[in-house]
């Protein structure tokens, strides 16, 4: 099956399931049609999928990774050449700009809310988007299956607590896990505390991936745009955190990747860690 079919079938089939959409247009553009694709996709409550539909999406989304480019290990310089860095751990820390849906990991970090759901919004730019549309929806759908079994033991009204995080497959992604976790919000000004539960949310990372045996990790700018943290403090924690956190577990990690979207988070980077 190509991958126009494949498109077609899932539109067709995210439709289909859907009263409220059954008599949408498709449009006959591809980029249009991949757009509404993923519009279905993000405003999908979780439920499993129909098995040859999910067959079909699975295909879907592997090919959609291969043609975004998956970007391995190899690919990414360690700071101690890309910058010619002689800080601590030059050799296991990295810089890279770019999409993190792309990168071959063993785990990826998403800036969650408390839901734990990703976002439905349609085709909104968060991070938590793009990495439940591209994983498929099984994610969605694990996601919630923890947040149930949370409730069974703290209350239907449980929403996931600042810097805890939740780990799940990758699935369709390149990267074999995602790690979820939610960062502190900055409603008026930063905080001492806001400031601690920003450093918790990278430190708990790291601590689950010690915990499962992940050896590589990339992480995005947590708690930075909608959630109002400045950007250069919030680099400033991560880099000391993780610094700190591989200085008390050496040999831990393989590779920690600092992931930047903004060309000003890379600017920020490049002066912290050369």
């Amino acid at each position: 099956m190509t991958q126009e079919k494949r498109l077609a079938v899932l539109t067709e089939a995210f439709i289909r399931e859907s009263d409220g959409y059954r008599h949408l247009e498709v449009p006959r553009d591809p980029e249009e049609q991949r757009g509404l694709l993923r519009s279905l996709m993000n405003i999908r409550r979780p439920r499993p999928l129909p098995a040859e539909v999910q067959t079909v999406q699975d295909a879907y989304l592997k090919e959609r990774a291969e043609e975004k480019g998956i970007v391995s290990l190899k690919e990414i310089p360690v700071i101690a050449r890309s910058l010619y860095s002689h800080r601590a751990f030059a050799d296991t820390i990295s810089l890279w700009q770019g999409d993190i849906t792309r990168l071959k990991a063993d785990a990826i970090v998403n800036a969650a809310n408390e839901e734990m759901l990703g976002c439905f919004v349609p085709l909104h730019a968060c991070i938590d988007n793009q990495i439940q549309t591209f994983a498929g929806v099984q994610m969605r759908l694990e996601c919630a299956r923890q947040m149930q079994e949370f409730r069974k033991i703290h209350g239907e009204d449980y929403t996931q607590p600042t810097a805890v995080p939740m780990i799940t497959p990758g699935y369709n992604l390149p990267a074999k896990h995602v790690i979820h976790i939610v960062g502190p919000i900055v409603q008026y000004h930063l905080t001492p505390e806001l400031e601690r539960e920003l450093a918790d949310c990278y430190r708990n990372v790291l601590n689950l991936c010690l915990e499962k045996g992940l050896k590589s990790v990339a992480f995005c700018c947590i708690s930075t745009g909608v959630f109002r943290f400045p950007a250069q403090k919030a680099a400033e924690i991560a880099v000391n955190t993780v610094t700190e956190w591989l200085k008390k577990h050496p040999g831990a990690m393989d590779r920690v990747i600092f992931n930047v979207f903004k060309e000003e988070d890379r600017k920020i980077y490049e002066t912290l860690l050369s």
